[in-house]
């Protein structure tokens, strides 16, 4: 008799290295241990320090990841559940640094600098805070889309759920998403838009979940609601325990994991357009409409967001099943160097001449601010093969 040949076991080569994504909430734990041991002040602001500098150094040290899992292995790693503890274990980490927190802007013996320095710090790391709420909520597990919600009560964005999966995937790379950024839309243009838009879309498909099942809108199936019930619980009960004057920095810490969360939103799809089919749809969504970063040290540490083309194109991949695509446009840089350069006017000059060589030196197939179509179409030209027809329908839609 002969025997069934053994199922094949793959070796993540970076098992254990994503329990290194904890380390963005352990530095906001012991950020008031690093400055009693040291007596250094400016250690308040290690956020800043680790996002925007020490990130970027160590991405461009260690190069491009460029390890793709094979497809037979795609169902073993899926089902792994320790990385699902590593998106688990960032949540009650980067409570304990909130608390800690709190109790810090309660107390008198910081600095305003000092206290700013800190609700910089949470909110920074919050942002990847985010980030693990993004992994989570893509899942249809009761208790991973429960944990989402809960990830996101620090910074107030609770909406987020419900609007990145069934608004933002959706619509993702057209004019009628608000959190896809257009060719010509700087970063202080885009981020109010997206935020307003982005409420009220997440808002009315809620509403209209709830009124398709026969369910009050204001009620407590509302995954909204839910999710902002527990922002104000949670608010409520820090500023009872360490008093009031500790409001302006749970906003400060808020607003900046809110600006974090925009900036990346900004970067993934800058100027990238789905096509129209003849029937007037959009074509489906593909990896070459989300912008795609390898970086090796950013995507452990930001659970592979930056494979976002992969994640776009299938959802319902786990981060550590994502894929490097070729078909995908590239990035120069990781995440945190990427959002530095959109904070910067150089923005525009990098990314503009990169989008339009995507396209092959046509820029009508971008998705292009209204606003400035037409001097981005002096500046870098109207092949006379363009569709101009499609051009006028994008600057109508937008």
């Amino acid at each position: 008799m002969t025997t069934a040949p053994a199922t094949p076991v793959y070796r993540d080569p970076r098992r254990y290295l994503w329990l290194l994504s904890l380390g963005a909430p352990l530095c906001a734990v012991f950020t008031s241990t690093l400055v009693s041991l040291t007596q250094i002040k400016a250690f308040w602001w290690i956020g800043v320090l680790v996002f925007f500098v020490i990130i970027p150094l160590v991405d461009w040290a260690s190069g491009v990841d460029g390890i793709n899992p094979p497809d037979w292995a795609y169902r073993q790693l899926s089902n792994d559940k320790f990385y699902r503890w590593c998106t688990f274990l960032f949540l009650p980490l980067n409570f304990i640094a909130f608390v800690i927190a709190a109790y810090l802007w309660g107390d008198g013996a910081l600095s305003i600098v000092d206290k700013v320095g800190l609700a910089m710090t949470i909110g920074l790391f919050s942002g990847l805070g985010i980030n693990a709420a993004h992994e989570l909520g893509h899942r249809s597990d009761r208790l991973e889309r429960w944990l989402a919600k809960l990830a996101l009560t620090q910074s107030a964005y609770g909406h987020f759920v419900v609007e990145h999966n069934r608004g933002h995937h959706a619509r993702v790379a057209t004019p009628e998403d608000p959190a896809s950024s257009r060719l010509g839309e700087r970063l202080y243009e885009f981020i109010p838009r997206s935020i307003i838009f982005s409420l009220a879309s997440g808002w009315c498909l809620e509403a209209t979940r709830l009124r398709r099942r026969g369910h009050r809108v204001i009620s407590w199936r509302n995954e909204i609601l839910q999710a902002w019930t527990m922002t104000v619980a949670l608010f409520g009960a820090v500023t009872a325990l360490f008093g009031i004057g500790i409001l302006p920095y749970l906003f400060l810490q808020a607003a900046v994991a809110i600006f974090i969360l925009e900036t990346v939103n900004y970067i993934e799809h800058y100027g990238l357009r789905r096509a129209t089919r003849d029937d007037g749809r959009y074509e489906a969504i593909r990896p070459e409409h989300s912008w795609n970063s390898d970086q090796r040290v950013s995507n452990l540490l930001m659970f592979q967001l930056q494979r976002h083309s992969d994640h776009h194109a299938h959802p319902g991949r786990r981060y550590q099943t994502l894929r490097t695509l070729d078909e995908a446009p590239k990035l120069p840089a990781g995440y945190a160097s990427m959002m530095l350069l959109a904070m910067s006017p150089l923005w525009m000059h990098v990314m503009g001449p990169r989008l339009v060589k995507f396209y092959d030196g046509d820029v009508t197939r971008a998705n292009i601010s209204p606003r400035r179509r037409t001097k981005i179409l002096t500046r870098f030209g109207t092949p006379a093969s363009a569709d101009l027809g499609e051009g006028v329908r994008s600057a109508q839609a937008g």
